[in-house]
C-alpha cells in the first residue's frame, strides 16, 4: 500500500505559542478572502540584514525560526544566521531541521534495516521501541534498480522488470514492509523513475502547508546528487545515510554556516549549444574556483534565460564540483514548470504568494535588491561551447574541437587521471574479430558502450528531444550505429517516453539502438550489463583502450565498467553522435562521422539539430497532461510490486539465511552508558592511499566480482553467480558489504608498489591478501587498523556504507590530506576519528610508507577535545608529526562520545 503525500504529516512543528518568535507568526490572506494559512515573517522582523540575505540563507534562516524551541534550536542561533555576512567566515555551527528526507531504494534499504535494528535496541534495553518513526515526511524511491541485460530490444522494458524483481523480491519486500511499519514513510514502487527527477516533478513541495502552517520545502537525501531540486528552488543537498537517519528521527542536522558562491550569468547559449555543455563549463570553474563546503546561489538576467530543466541539470552537477548546493531561487520560469509538471493552480497560487510574502521570490521584472556573497563568479552564456568531460573525471572539460588531439595526448601521458601510457607503436593497433557472424573491428578510442543514462540529464526534455532528432537526420541520411555498440536508453521518468512518443523521434532512436531498457539509473552507475563475449575478448587480450560515452554525471574509472578505462560525459545528443561515430578520437568538425547513402559522407553538422528545431519539438511534445497521468499511476504502483505479500508486525522477523537482508551488529552489546573518546594505539596500516579516493573505491556498488570474498561468501550459501547481483543491490546485508569494502579492481594502493586491485599487505606477516582478509587478520589479533590517503579522499556519491565497511573492518582512523564533506561526516557517524595533515605535509612528505605502527593520543574525557584541535600522532620508528582532528562541530563531538550518530540517537529518545 502507498502513502499518499497528503498524508505525510511532519510530527516535529514547534507550536506558535512555544516559540520565541510567535510575534511575527502571521496570516497570508488569499486574494478573494479567506487565507492560505499561517507563516514567520521574515519582513517583520524588520531587521535590513537580512535584505541582503542571498535566497538559500533565508531558507536556514525561516528553518531555524520555525523550530526554535530553546533547546535544540535557540535564539542565538538565529541571531548567527541573520548575521551571516559577518559570521560565516568564522565558522560558526548552526542546527538546521530539513522539511523532509529523501531515499532511494540502494541507501533506504540500509536506512530501513538501520531503524528496524534501532527499533530492536529499543526493545532489549526496554524502551518503546514505537518512538522509532519519521517524524518528517520520507521519500523512497525505488529507482537504483535497472541492470541493462536486455538493450536492442522493444520489450526491454518488461524483461529487465521482471529480472530486476527476480533478483530483488527480498529486497523490495523489505521496502514494503518497511512502508507499513513506520509512520510517514511513503515508498514509490520500481519502474516510476530516478528518485532524483521524481521528486522534481513530484515530490518536491516547494512550500509546505502543514497544519495550516507555511513554510518553504527542504530536503536531505541519501544520494550526492539531491541536488537536482535546487533547480527548484527546494535546498537540497546530500547527506550520509547515518545523518538522515538521525533527521528522520527529528535530530536537528549540525552544520557549519556556509558560504555562498554568487554566479551571475548573462546572455544567452549560442545554437546548437545544450545544457550539457553548460553543465560542464560551470562544473570545470567551480571546481577551480574552490567551492566544497560552500552553497552557490545562481543570479543575474542570464537566469531567466535558462529552462527549469536547464537549471536542474546544472544544480544535479553540485557534488561533481564540490559544492553542498548549486541553488536558484524561484522565479516565474519555476511556477510556470510547477504548471508543467501537473501542480495544480491553487497549490502554484498559495507557492508565489507565499514565497513573495517571505521575500523569497525572485521576479525580475523588479529592481533587484543587491545581494551579499561571500565570493562572486560570472559567465556569459554565449561563451559556452560545445564539450565532453573525461576520460576519467567529471571535471576535466574537453572542448569537441580539441577532442582529437586531446585523446593522443591522452594515449601518449603516463598514467593517471589524463593519461593511458600507451606506447606509440602500439597505439594505430586495428583488432579484428567476428561478431555474432559479422566482421568487427575495435582500434584505442572505438566506442563500446553509448549510453544516455542518469539523473543528470534524461529528463531533460531539450537533450531528450535533441538526441531524437540527431537519431532521425543521421537514419534519414542513411547512418546506423554499430550493432557491438552497446547502446540503452534509461529515461529519468515515465514522462519522457510520452513527448518521445508523441513527438514521433522514439521510433528514430530505437532504429539506433537506443531501446528503452528502464526508468532508473544504469550505466552511470555501474549497472551497463556484460558487453559481448566477442567485444570483451577483443579488448582484454588486445589490451584495447575501449571507450564508453554517457549522459551520465560520473566517469571515474572503474565504475561504468571494467573494459571501458576511457569514459566520457556528454549530452544525450553527443551520446548518439558518437555511437554513430563509432571512436570518440575523431575530429567532429573535419572528418565524416560516416558514410550515408549513395556512398555521401555525412559530417556532424549534418546531423546536429538547431536550438530553433529543438524548441519546437519540445513546444509541441511535452504537456502537463503527460505529468499527471504518469504520476497518477504510480500511486496506484504496478502489477509486481502491488502482489508483494509482507508482514504486518512493526518489529522486523531477521532471517539468518538470507543473503540480502542482515542483521547488523551495530547495537550487539550496547548500553545505555557512552563508551567515550577512543585513542589509537600502535595501528597498523590498512590500505596507504593517493589522492581521489572515491567512494566507488571504498565501496563499489557494480558487479561482484566471481573471485572476490564476497562472491565466496555468496557461493558458501549456494548463490549461483548469475544471481550475484550488486553490491548496491544487497546494501541491506552487512556481511556481504563488508567483504565488498575496498574491493574495486582499480584501487591502487601504494602497500602493493604498483599492483593494481582490491588487495593489501598484512604487514606481520608480509602476506598479500585480500583487503577484508588482512583485516579480519588484524581484528582477530586485537590489532588496530589506520588508513592513510592523500586530497579529496571520499570523493563521488554520498555512501554510508564507505562508512559502515571500514568500521566493520576495524579501522579506527582516516589520516587524509582531505575529506569529502558527506565522507568525513559519515566517518564521525560510524566512530571513525577523521584527521587531516598539516598544510603542506601528507604521508610523502612525512616519509610515511605504511609499513610503520600509528599512535594517535586522544584526551580521554570528550569535554577535553575541541573541534579542529591539534592532535600529535607516533610511529613506532620514532617518527611525530601533527595533524587536526576533523570533528567539525560540538554535536560530532558528542556523536563519537556515543560510539556513533545512531547509538546517540537511541539514548536521548530513550531519556526523552
Amino acid at each position: 500500500m502507498l502513502v499518499l503525500l497528503s498524508k505525510l504529516t511532519p510530527r516535529n512543528v514547534v507550536s506558535a505559542s512555544e516559540n520565541a518568535f510567535k510575534g511575527i507568526f502571521t496570516s497570508l490572506p488569499k486574494p478573494g478572502g479567506g487565507e492560505f494559512g499561517k507563516f514567520y515573517s521574515l519582513p517583520a522582523l524588520n531587521d535590513p540584514r537580512i535584505d541582503k540575505l542571498p535566497y538559500s540563507i533565508r531558507i536556514l534562516l525561516e528553518s531555524a525560526i520555525r523550530n526554535c524551541d530553546g533547546f535544540q534550536v535557540t535564539k542565538e542561533d538565529v541571531e548567527k544566521i541573520i548575521d551571516w555576512e559577518k559570521t560565516s567566515p568564522k565558522l560558526v555551527e548552526i542546527p538546521f531541521k530539513p522539511a523532509r528526507v529523501l531515499l532511494q531504494d540502494f541507501t533506504g534499504v540500509p536506512a530501513v534495516v538501520d531503524l528496524a535494528c534501532m527499533r530492536d535496541a529499543m526493545n532489549r534495553l526496554g524502551s518503546d521501541s514505537d518512538k522509532i518513526n519519521p517524524l518528517v515526511p520520507v521519500d523512497l524511491v525505488i529507482d537504483h534498480s535497472v541492470q541493462v541485460d536486455v538493450a536492442r530490444s522493444e520489450n526491454a522494458v518488461q524483461a529487465n522488470m521482471e529480472l530486476e524483481f527476480q533478483r530483488n523480491r527480498e529486497r523490495f519486500a523489505f521496502l514494503k514492509w518497511g512502508s507499513n511499519a513506520f509512520q510517514n514513510m511513503l515508498v514509490v514502487p520500481p519502474g516510476s523513475g530516478i528518485v532524483h527527477q521524481v521528486n522534481l516533478e513530484y515530490l518536491g513541495r516547494v512550500v509546505f502547508n502543514t497544519d495550516g502552517v507555511l513554510y518553504p520545502d527542504s530536503v536531505v537525501g541519501t544520494d550526492s546528487h539531491t541536488t537536482m531540486i535546487d533547480g527548484l528552488g527546494v535546498a537540497g543537498w546530500g547527506v550520509g545515510g547515518i545523518e538522515a537517519e538521525a533527521a528522520m528521527l527529528g535530530q536537528p542536522m549540525s552544520m557549519v554556516l556556509p558560504g555562498v558562491v554568487g554566479f551571475k550569468l548573462s546572455g544567452k547559449l549560442q545554437d546548437g549549444v545544450t545544457a550539457t555543455d553548460l553543465v560542464l563549463t560551470v562544473t570545470q570553474m567551480l571546481r577551480k574556483h574552490g567551492v566544497v563546503g560552500k552553497f552557490v546561489e545562481f543570479h543575474g538576467a542570464g537566469v531567466g534565460e535558462i529552462s527549469l530543466a536547464d537549471r536542474a541539470t546544472i544544480a544535479n552537477m553540485s557534488p561533481e564540483y564540490g559544492a553542498t548546493m548549486g541553488f536558484f531561487p524561484v522565479d516565474r520560469v519555476t511556477l510556470q514548470y510547477l504548471k508543467l509538471t501537473g501542480r495544480t493552480e491553487e497549490t502554484v497560487a498559495m507557492i508565489e504568494a507565499y514565497l513573495r510574502a517571505n521575500n523569497m521570490f525572485v521576479d525580475y521584472n523588479e529592481p533587484q535588491q543587491e545581494r551579499v556573497y561571500s565570493s562572486y563568479l560570472q559567465l556569459d552564456l554565449s561563451d559556452v561551447e560545445p564539450c565532453i568531460s573525461g576520460p576519467k573525471r567529471p571535471h576535466d572539460r574537453v572542448t569537441l574541437k580539441e577532442m582529437k588531439s586531446d585523446w593522443h595526448s591522452c594515449l601518449d601521458s603516463k598514467v593517471g587521471f589524463k593519461g593511458f601510457a600507451v606506447p606509440n607503436e602500439a597505439q594505430n593497433k586495428v583488432v579484428q574479430f567476428s561478431f555474432q557472424g559479422q566482421p568487427a573491428e575495435l582500434r584505442h578510442g572505438s566506442v563500446v558502450i553509448a549510453a544516455i543514462t542518469s539523473c543528470t540529464n534524461t529528463s531533460n526534455p531539450s537533450v531528450m528531444l535533441g538526441a531524437g532528432l540527431v537519431a532521425k537526420k543521421a537514419y534519414d541520411l542513411g547512418l546506423q550505429v554499430k550493432p557491438w555498440v552497446k547502446t540503452s536508453l534509461a529515461p529519468g521518468s515515465g514522462v519522457v517516453k510520452k513527448y518521445l512518443d508523441k513527438s514521433g523521434l522514439q521510433e528514430y532512436l530505437n532504429h539506433q539502438g537506443f531501446n528503452i531498457v528502464g526508468y532508473g539509473c544504469t550505466t552511470c552507475i555501474g549497472n551497463s550489463g556484460d558487453l559481448d563475449e566477442s567485444v570483451g575478448a577483443a579488448i582484454s587480450e588486445n589490451d584495447i583502450v575501449a571507450a564508453a560515452v554517457l549522459s551520465g554525471n560520473r566517469n571515474f574509472e572503474g565504475r561504468v565498467h571494467p573494459l571501458t578505462r576511457a569514459n566520457y560525459l556528454a549530452s544525450p545528443p553527443l551520446v548518439v553522435a558518437y555511437a554513430l561515430a563509432g571512436t570518440v578520437d575523431i575530429d567532429f568538425e573535419k572528418e565524416p562521422i560516416g558514410v550515408g547513402k549513395n556512398g555521401r559522407e555525412v559530417y556532424f553538422r549534418d546531423i546536429w539539430p538547431s536550438t530553433q528545431e529543438v524548441a519546437e519539438a519540445v513546444q509541441s511534445s511535452v504537456l502537463p497532461e503527460m505529468f499527471r497521468s504518469t504520476y497518477e499511476a504510480i500511486t496506484k504502483g504496478n502489477p509486481m510490486w502491488n502482489q508483494l505479500m509482507v508482514p504486518n508486525d512493526k518489529l522486523y522477523s531477521w532471517d539468518p539465511t538470507s543473503t540480502y537482508i542482515h542483521e547488523p551488529p551495530y547495537f550487539k552489546n550496547m548500553t545505555m552508558d557512552p563508551p567515550g573518546p577512543h585513542s589509537v594505539k600502535d595501528a597498523y596500516c590498512l590500505l596507504n592511499f593517493g589522492d581521489s579516493i572515491t567512494t566507488d573505491h571504498i565501496s563499489p556498488a557494480g558487479n561482484i566480482n566471481k573471485d572476490s570474498p564476497a562472491a565466496k561468501y555468496l557461493m558458501e550459501r549456494g548463490v549461483e553467480r548469475k544471481d550475484f547481483n550488486s553490491y548496491g543491490s544487497r546494501r541491506g546485508n552487512d556481511e556481504i558489504m563488508a567483504r565488498g569494502t575496498f574491493a574495486n579492481i582499480r584501487l591502487v594502493n601504494k602497500l602493493l608498489k604498483g599492483e593494481v586491485g582490491p588487495k593489501t599487505v598484512h604487514i606481520p606477516t608480509g602476506e598479500k591478501l585480500s583487503v577484508f582478509d588482512a583485516a579480519m587478520k588484524y581484528k582477530t589479533a586485537g590489532q588496530d587498523t589506520i588508513i592513510l590517503a592523500g586530497a579529496e579522499y571520499g570523493s563521488g556519491s554520498s555512501r554510508d556504507w564507505a562508512a559502515k565497511g571500514p568500521m566493520l573492518l576495524g579501522v579506527k582512523a582516516v589520516i587524509a590530506k582531505s575529506f569529502e564533506r558527506i565522507h568525513r561526516s559519515n566517518l564521525v557517524g560510524m566512530g571513525i576519528v577523521p584527521l587531516c595533515f598539516k598544510a603542506g605535509e601528507d604521508a610523502e612528505t612525512l616519509g610515511l610508507t605504511g609499513q610503520e605502527r600509528y599512535t594517535i593520543e586522544l584526551p580521554s574525557k570528550i569535554s577535553d577535545i575541541r573541534p579542529g584541535q591539534d592532535i600529535t600522532v607516533r610511529t613506532d620508528n620514532g617518527k611525530q608529526f601533527t595533524c587536526i582532528v576533523r570533528f567539525d562541530t560540538e554535536v560530532e563531538l558528542a556523536y563519537f562520545n556515543n560510539g556513533g550518530i545512531l547509538p546517540y540517537v537511541i539514548r536521548q529518545l530513550i531519556l526523552q
